[in-house]
């Protein structure tokens, strides 16, 4: 008897009601009881106006719940900043070719009027060295550095160690796009008929190309097997670098970096954007891509993305190349079968760039459906430090 006194009265304490020797005769077991209270509740429609669990409200709440885990999995938005890392108010977009660049340089440019900073970009060369030896690169380094902060300079270069050379680390920023989209761009754009006029109008000594290389179209050139599109696997382009790759971009001008579509190339690229880098935009996404650096670099892109769609036709035109046929996927799934890592890199840098929007937990922020999987790459997105 002692046991159910002490089942009623633990019962009585959780519904904070007082027992008596009423309650205590009337039911001959705690259980008893429960069943009574549930239905005078019942009767009296207290039970009624308590929430139903249904299947709808427990896949809402599942929802709810993994939404919240998923921002607790966020970093903040200062882990993600390497603005705050620089040392000095100094932009270097160390452009690659074929990734909207003309469109973001001549974006920066009307940015450095409204937002007061200098703008500087590189001289049109004769023959443009993006792989530099170390004594090159201190005189690339010198020259950027000289300019009055606040400023920014433009030039197609390899990823360059500022601090190497005892010179105070930049901000740097660049852009990728879909590689195999970008290297059938940059095929038919050192093809262009207007590309040699500006070159011949520059440098008049040029000779102008073979008419049957600027005839070759790229299906031909894969399926063909022609050497200029075949990209092997640990391949070297000797000489002013290989323009067919991104990463070599941000990977560097060690020599380690040179070979395409190396392992190594590619997890040095991941740690120097990781590490180096404020932001690196996604040409076909735009929006995602001006909206991070309005954010993490506010002095210099603040009203960028509203300038770029209010001047949307001016910018569209920019280094568009009417002369580009279409290219068949059958064709583009071939070059991308020899592409993996150069995918891969430009899948990390969309997936960072999504995660330092994520990290800002601003609900007005809206991005692809694609993004929802990114707490769970995020052991992904962090591997390549172990490699």
């Amino acid at each position: 008897m002692q046991r159910l006194n002490d089942d009623v009265t633990a019962f009585n304490h959780l519904t904070d009601r007082t027992q008596t020797d009423r309650i205590e005769h009337a039911y001959a077991s705690a259980q008893e009881y429960k069943e009574a209270l549930e239905a005078l509740r019942r009767n009296t429609g207290a039970e009624r106006s308590k929430p139903q669990r249904t299947l709808e409200s427990e896949v809402a709440r599942s929802e709810e719940v993994e939404q919240e885990v998923q921002e607790e999995l966020y970093p903040e938005p200062w882990e993600l900043n390497n603005t705050a890392r620089s040392e000095v108010e100094l932009l270097f977009f160390n452009r690659v070719p074929k990734v909207g660049s003309q469109t973001f340089m001549e974006l920066l440019r009307r940015l450095a009027i409204r937002n007061q900073f200098g703008f500087h970009r590189d001289a049109v060369q004769r023959v443009e060295t993006i792989r530099l030896a170390p004594a090159d690169q201190q005189v690339l380094v010198s020259l950027v550095s000289a300019h009055t902060p606040p400023a920014s300079y433009i030039k197609h270069v390899c990823y360059t160690n500022f601090t190497r050379f005892g010179y105070p680390s930049p901000i740097y920023v660049n852009v990728v796009r879909d590689p195999v989209e970008r290297v059938i761009s940059w095929y038919y754009y050192i093809r262009a008929p207007w590309y040699y006029v500006e070159r011949k109008r520059a440098f008049p000594d040029l000779p102008l190309p073979d008419p049957a290389w600027l005839k070759k179209d790229f299906e031909t050139c894969v399926l063909s097997g022609d050497r200029e599109c075949r990209y092997l696997e640990g391949e070297t382009h000797e000489g002013i670098g290989d323009h067919r790759r991104q990463t070599l971009f941000f990977c560097g001008h060690d020599p380690q970096c040179t070979p395409f579509n190396s392992l190594e190339a590619l997890q040095r690229a991941k740690r120097v954007v990781e590490q180096q880098y404020a932001v690196v935009g996604v040409l076909e996404d735009m929006n995602s891509t001006l909206l991070a650096f309005e954010r993490y670099i506010p002095r210099f892109f603040q009203g960028s993305l509203r300038l770029y769609w209010e001047e949307l036709n001016t910018f569209n035109r920019i280094n568009r190349n009417a002369f580009k046929p279409p290219v068949s996927e059958a064709v583009k799934q071939i070059v991308r079968a020899n592409f993996t890592r150069e995918i891969e890199f430009y899948e990390f840098c969309k997936q960072r760039l999504y995660m330092q929007l994520k990290a800002l937990r601003d609900t007005s922020i809206t991005l692809p459906a694609t993004t929802s999987n990114l707490p769970h790459i995020q052991n992904n997105y962090y591997n390549y430090n172990h490699v």
